[in-house]
């Protein structure tokens, strides 16, 4: 028998540090390889940690709570080296082992099935992620395993298009879509229930899940209290001073009357077809923008700077960002190549986003990416804002709330469902006829969504 430390690996997001959110074992307890050992929160998700041995678990060598940095001893096992690896069955009273993770060359550690982060502040390089074979032969990296248990989906019944024989995350979404795993979910009458956002998990010291402990600013001081900045609010901070100090902000907006939005989406709604998919005017917001996108292609570009000088890449796909208050703060997760989803299609991808974010189960490939983004800042019952572009985007668009209002309409007042659309540029890439133009078709859709049909 032997004692092995397993340090803190990179989850393959380029990490340098973490937080102990919760203990999944106890000194005594037998695990087998990628049981789930710990959550971490890093500055984009929370992470379950497998566990890169089969043994007996030793000591818990760091507090729930506490922020370490990579490469840190986190849990001991002990484990027999005679007893092989794998995850095949062990004979009675042997434990089985798994090839330990190799320290790279900045003294990080790589956990199994990850690779370590490749990013500026990073100190080790990024192999090859290896699939994690299960006793049942499926293989499936973790974050593919972690989705498929959180979506209650059974990876032997996926049908896999992985290269190697590999189940892939569209694999997984796609079999939970077939299975109508989100059936049922009940969506009330616009204007009667807002939507609200879930109220974190309690951890054990009463303190909401993914909240620093907040502490006295000074000794004695009890009027006044300082919260640690950590995690996705350290995160989300950095990101939006980088870009409200990097790009210069313009923002326009327009008052829509958005009545026939509101029919279409009570049509929808009884429809059978959307029996099983929530339907909000997120959904026509979500397509107005998609295609408007492609009439104004460079409010979907990026501004990049490099050693020969600044260019604009011009994105030619959509991958729509959503921004979203969770319970671990802000999120902007994004639905890959949404200019190919139907109108049913990109329903169900908001669906499994919204409520993926709001579990503070968002997989940090869901937030890197994006190349525009949405913020619905009509739930919390604002008519129009001023958004911040995301970082390595050049455009954001900002939704109002959705009330009825006086409006004229052929010489006559009448009652209206009336929103405000907004959206922030980034004037290095786009002018502002450029936005304009922008804004104007989206406002073009809500107003009449036939246009869609072309």
């Amino acid at each position: 028998m032997s004692t092995q430390n397993f340090p803190l690996p990179d989850v393959g997001e380029g990490l340098t540090e973490a937080e102990i959110v919760a203990w999944k074992v106890a000194p005594g307890d037998r695990v087998a390889i990628n049981d789930v050992i710990c959550e971490i929160e890093t500055a984009k998700s929370l992470v379950e940690l497998p566990s890169p041995h089969a043994g007996v678990v030793g000591e818990l060598l760091v507090d729930e709570g506490a922020t370490v940095e990579v490469g840190t001893p986190i849990i001991t096992f002990v484990t027999d080296p005679a007893a092989g690896s794998g995850t095949g069955s062990v004979a009675p009273g042997t434990v089985a082992t798994a090839e330990a993770p190799a320290p790279d060359e900045g003294g990080g550690s790589v956990l199994v099935g990850y690779g370590s982060g490749s990013g500026a502040t990073s100190r080790r390089k990024r192999p090859a992620e290896r699939p994690v074979r299960s006793s049942v032969g499926v293989i499936a990296k973790p974050p593919i395993r972690k989705l498929a248990r959180d979506l209650g989906v059974d990876l032997t019944s996926v049908t896999l298009t992985g290269a190697d024989g590999e189940v892939t995350r569209d694999d997984v979404m796609k079999h939970a879509s077939q299975a109508s795993v989100f059936r049922n979910i009940e969506t009330p009458e616009w204007g009667s229930v807002r939507e609200e956002t879930v109220p974190a998990p309690q951890a054990p010291s009463g303190l909401a899940r993914g909240l620093a402990p907040v502490r006295p600013s000074a000794a004695g001081d009890d009027r006044t209290e300082s919260i640690p900045v950590k995690g996705v609010r350290k995160a989300t901070s950095s990101a939006m001073v980088q870009s409200a100090y990097s790009a210069p902000h313009v923002t326009v907006w327009k008052e829509i009357d958005a009545t026939r939005t509101m029919e279409l989406v009570k049509r929808l709604k009884a429809s059978p077809d959307y029996a099983d998919i929530k339907v909000s005017p997120l959904l026509i917001m979500a397509r107005a923008v998609i295609w408007a996108v492609r009439r104004t292609p460079m409010v979907n570009a990026a501004w990049i700077d490099t050693e020969a000088g600044a260019e604009i890449a011009v994105r030619h796909y959509v991958n729509l960002g959503i921004a979203a208050a969770t319970p671990r703060g802000l999120l902007v997760p994004n639905i890959k190549d949404a200019q190919d989803l139907s109108m049913k299609d990109l329903a169900r991808a908001l669906n499994r986003l919204t409520l993926t974010a709001r579990e503070g189960k968002t997989p940090p490939a869901d937030q890197q990416n994006g190349t525009i983004t949405i913020t619905n800042i009509g739930v919390f019952g604002m008519d129009a804002g001023t958004p911040i572009i995301n970082p390595g985007e050049a455009g954001i668009v900002a939704m109002g709330t959705i009330s009825q209002k006086p409006w004229v309409v052929d010489g006559e007042v009448r009652p209206r469902w009336v929103t405000t659309v907004a959206g922030s540029f980034d004037h290095r890439v786009i002018d502002g006829d450029g936005m304009s133009r922008f804004i104007a078709d989206v406002a073009s859709i809500l107003e009449e969504p036939a246009l869609l049909v072309d």
